[in-house]
């Protein structure tokens, strides 16, 4: 056989597997997985981990928020997620109040067309269970996307307990996958009300809004819901404990519920409220917040148990200068999302696997394999094998360096189009080398080879199972 390019000398590391072999490339795919892959276009990886490129499949690109409008684009989160080593991300469609759930895809489609780096899918959200709504959601799917977004909670999107069953019974009937931000809305206004009553709007007092008990309870709730309509369910952004046993539990009696947890999650916690200053707390505000440490080591334990499932970034990325900082005075101003795209494969390998958290095979399918059999994608992504796509990251197990900033403005390790990572200081171990997308070298040490976007819009009808 011809190949067009073969990776020599690479540990080879799946979500199963972990060896020394060659990976022989054809065109878009891997071709042949072998020892002494004839070639005359070699990649030499030797002492490098070779790994399928990750799948994200929660990010928020060029989101309007009503007030303002996330810092990255298509073009520079992609751009972002890349040089990281995420070759596939999933977004969201969040149709406007006179949109047809068609329309409102079509037209995020056009805003990633010719301006995305990587492959990229999309996730529908429903705010209504209108029979309008539910009638449409068999041509969403016919149009390639299988899973839908549901919340609790926020203002024109929180729906009730009887719209949530009926979403889920009709998702179910096409055999989709419904994504809940799990957050208990009664108690989220119960406790602003309370914190604007004492006078306690500062950034400092953000997680005091968002208790943890709102997470629990809307987790266990919508467990149940799934349960008696039989959907499968995923919970994103899981931040608590208790939030992690609920999920843990419901997938021990045999039921199809899945966990995401974050970076954010993993590795920040509560005290970095603990400030006086209001600007250095601006840039952790998130939805959930930030939890205590003990919340920290039970969502690793959860990690490393396949209790939760997928580490996803929630990339939602907003400037403290201009953006964050009209919350200076009021939490209730300050828009909801930390960043951190590109940085989640490092960040990972450095405090997970190299810590001993992880094994590599575990860190391969919670950045990559997990997501991609979650969402459809399986085995065209997240996976190294005959017949996938050639998505491969060349990952340098050594290169060390420590996220900073220039002139306490940019961070000069990332490409991020905001100002400032929370992640900054945090000394990193592994960064990918090179990255391929679908058989095209398309990055190496750092730098964009190619002049323009690749990515395609994948369907999960297509070349997936």
């Amino acid at each position: 056989m011809n190949f067009d390019l073969v990776i020599k000398n690479g540990r080879v590391i799946t979500s199963e597997t972990d060896s020394i072999v060659d990976l022989g490339i054809v065109g878009e795919e891997i071709a042949a997985i072998g020892t002494d892959l004839p070639c005359e276009h070699i990649f030499d990886a030797t002492g490098m981990l070779v790994i399928p490129g990750g799948v994200d499949a929660h990010v928020h690109l060029e989101m309007p928020t009503g007030t303002t409008r996330t810092s990255d684009d298509w073009y520079s989160g992609t751009r972002a997620a890349l040089l990281g080593g995420t070759t596939t991300i999933i977004d969201f469609v969040e149709p406007e109040p006179d949109q047809t759930l068609l329309a409102a895809l079509k037209q995020r489609q056009s805003e990633a067309e010719g301006r995305a780096w990587v492959d990229h899918t999309l996730h529908m959200t429903l705010t209504n269970a209108t029979e309008h709504t539910l009638a449409e959601i068999q041509a969403v799917v016919d149009a390639g996307v299988t899973s839908f977004k549901v919340y609790t909670t926020f203002p024109g999107f929180g729906l009730d307990d009887k719209k949530l069953i009926k979403l889920f019974e009709a998702v179910a009937r096409v055999g989709g996958t419904v994504l809940v931000h799990a957050e208990n809305d009664a108690i989220i206004q119960f406790s602003t009300e309370r914190l604007r009553r004492e006078n306690k709007l500062k950034p400092q007092y953000f997680p005091l809004s968002h208790p943890p008990e709102a997470e629990v309870e809307a987790i266990q709730r919508v467990i149940q819901l799934a349960k008696v309509t039989g959907v499968q369910l995923y919970i994103v952004h899981i931040s608590t404990t208790e939030g992690a046993e609920a999920v843990a539990k419901a997938r021990a009696q045999g039921y199809q519920v899945f966990g995401e947890t974050c970076p954010q999650y993993l590795l920040l916690d509560n005290a970095q409220f603990q400030c006086d200053d209001p600007m250095a707390v601006l840039g952790f505000v998130c939805n959930p917040p930030l939890r205590t440490k003990q919340d920290q080591e039970s969502l690793w334990a959860a990690l490393i148990n396949d209790e939760i499932q997928t580490v996803c970034t929630d990339h939602c990325a907003f400037n403290l200068h201009g953006q964050k900082d009209r919350g200076l005075e009021s939490f209730l101003d300050i828009p909801p999302g930390l960043p951190g795209i590109e940085a989640r494969l490092s960040l990972m390998y450095s405090f997970g696997v190299r810590t001993g958290k992880l094994t590599l095979k575990q860190w391969v399918s919670c950045c990559s394999t997990e997501a991609a059999k979650r969402f459809g994608l399986y085995p065209r992504k997240g996976e190294l094998a005959m017949g996938s796509d050639a998505d491969i990251v060349i990952f340098n197990p050594e290169n060390d360096f420590v996220l900073n900033t220039c002139h306490s403005e940019r961070v000069i390790n990332l490409h991020e189009e905001v100002d400032y990572s929370p992640y900054e200081g945090f000394r990193l171990q592994g960064w990918p080398s090179a990255v391929i997308l679908r058989g095209k070298l398309i990055s190496q040490n750092q730098s964009i080879l190619d002049r323009k976007p690749l990515g395609e819009f994948l369907s999960r009808l297509e070349k997936n199972h």
